[in-house]
């Protein structure tokens, strides 16, 4: 699993759906049992098996049109549509919400989704969140987001947990660049943060708690080492999320509309400067039939066909959870009626399983040998594994006290992150080592022993710069 930039990848698991529905003719030969998502947290990857004949989604955007000083208050129905991303919807469907940035208000969201339902007589199957959602259990992790201290607000992600509250939709999230970065950490290849409530998890990462002021930032920036691991996925995709722009995306969409909303991007926009390059060297390569990002703070669309005859991408950019912004997109994702369920899936696992050995721990470049990108060996050998152990993650344990309301401070200092058991009991299943502390350090000098020629690749990180918070606060 991974995020990264954050980089998060839905990496191995599935939404298991049922295997009757109808391949599209390129892969009427294998078929599919399953729908793949990909989600990265600047590039992430969850992932469904496609089923390539069935109609485009349906697309219904859903934001809070209350007016008001602040985002407390409960939001009313919403009810506007838009026709991007909307076509012929399935009559078996499953239905997706889509969050821009959550920024920990997930008791609004939540509550937004549910009016949605009752007024629209409709069923939400999951959300998905494009990062920034703030996983935050305490004051300690308080302390780990990267914002400024009049940004520094509990919110509401504490409560579900602590079992006060229980998201009443499975949801899955990818990071950004303000997020509790210590607890996910413990999270490193995916997990439950919360019940119901999954991680996809970093990838390439080698700043460990307590952070500086340099590391509480670049711990969410993008490293090649993400790339280059998503760069090996070779089966379909049907979604994918990042926290940031693919750089160039708004080349095909309004860009003249979103210069005049947002005057800033003027510059970058008309340098080709805006967006984030491996994503969209991703966006290339995996060719999903929707991507969504979030970051930015507002609502584009945009269409990108994959050469003359190629197939076509469906971009949408979300805002954040504020009253009258387009923060929710709901799709139709055509399926048979379930269950649903979140899953492993066995490509991840081999990648993450043959990457291990090259796992970064500090700046320095590393060296790769070609024979090193093979995954059939290890593919075979996950199926194995799972065949005997089954394809569900491991259980949701709670490592660290949750916020208490009335007696909110805390005089801990944040030493290190403890080893969170989905965590290692994920690695005892692929049979890898613990790198995620100082206990490995010897490790660190693995990659340079080699001897053999290979391909030098700097893993120094790609910077997710922030948005502009003053700007931002004047659109708001």
């Amino acid at each position: 699993m991974a995020p990264s930039a954050w980089m998060l990848f839905l990496s191995c698991h599935q939404l298991h759906q049922p295997a009757e529905a109808a391949p599209r003719k390129e892969e009427a030969a294998s078929g599919g049992a399953f729908r793949r998502l990909s989600l990265s947290s600047a590039l992430s990857l969850p992932m469904f098996e496609r089923r390539r004949e069935a109609a485009p989604a349906e697309g219904k955007t859903v934001r809070d049109r209350e007016a008001g000083e602040g985002i407390k208050s409960s939001p009313p129905p919403p009810s506007s549509a838009n026709k991007e991303l909307e076509e012929n919807p399935s009559p078996l469907a499953m239905k997706i919400a889509v969050e821009g940035c959550m920024h920990g208000e997930l008791d609004i969201v939540y509550d937004t989704l549910r009016r949605l339902e009752e007024a629209e007589g409709i069923k939400i199957d999951l959300l998905l969140c494009c990062g920034d959602f703030q996983a935050v259990r305490n004051t300690d992790d308080l302390r780990c987001v990267n914002v400024p201290l009049k940004y520094r607000t509990m919110n509401s992600f504490w409560k579900y947990y602590s079992g006060q509250a229980v998201a009443p939709y499975p949801t899955i999230f990818i990071g950004g660049n303000h997020e509790a970065s210590n607890y996910l950490w413990e999270l490193y290849y995916g997990g439950w943060a919360a019940p119901n409530i999954y991680f996809l998890g970093f990838s390439g990462h080698y700043e460990r708690p307590p952070y500086n002021e340099q590391t509480i930032r670049s711990v969410y920036h993008v490293r090649h080492y993400d790339v280059l691991k998503l760069m090996h996925v070779k089966e379909p995709l049907d979604i994918f999320l990042s926290h940031d722009w693919p750089l160039g995306i708004t080349e095909y969409g309004n860009w003249q509309k979103l210069i005049r909303a947002k005057k800033h991007f003027e510059e970058e926009v008309n340098n080709r400067a805006l967006g984030s390059k491996p994503a969209a060297e991703l966006l290339n390569k995996l060719k999903p039939p929707y991507w969504f990002s979030a970051h930015l703070h507002c609502r584009f669309p945009a269409i990108i066909q994959h050469g003359e005859n190629g197939p076509t991408t469906k971009f949408l950019a979300l805002d954040k959870c504020l009253p009258g912004r387009n923060f929710l997109q709901v799709i139709d994702i055509p399926s048979n009626p379930g269950p649903h369920e979140i899953q492993y899936d066995e490509e991840w696992l081999a990648i993450t399983r043959r990457f291990n050995s090259i796992f970064p721990l500090t700046r320095r470049r590393f060296t790769i040998r070609d024979e090193q990108l093979d995954t059939q060996d290890d593919r075979e050998w996950v199926r194995n594994k799972l065949n005997t152990r089954g394809v569900k993650p491991f259980d949701f344990v709670q490592t660290a006290p949750s916020f208490n309301p009335s007696n909110p401070v805390s005089n801990s200092s944040i030493t290190r992150s403890g080893r969170n058991p989905q965590t290692e009991s994920f690695l005892q299943l692929l049979e890898l080592p613990y790198l995620l502390d100082s206990s490995n350090s010897e490790e660190v000098d693995r990659n340079q022993s080699s001897s053999q020629p290979g391909n030098m690749l700097d893993d120094e990180d790609i910077e997710l710069p922030d948005e502009d918070e003053d700007e931002d606060a004047i659109d708001e």
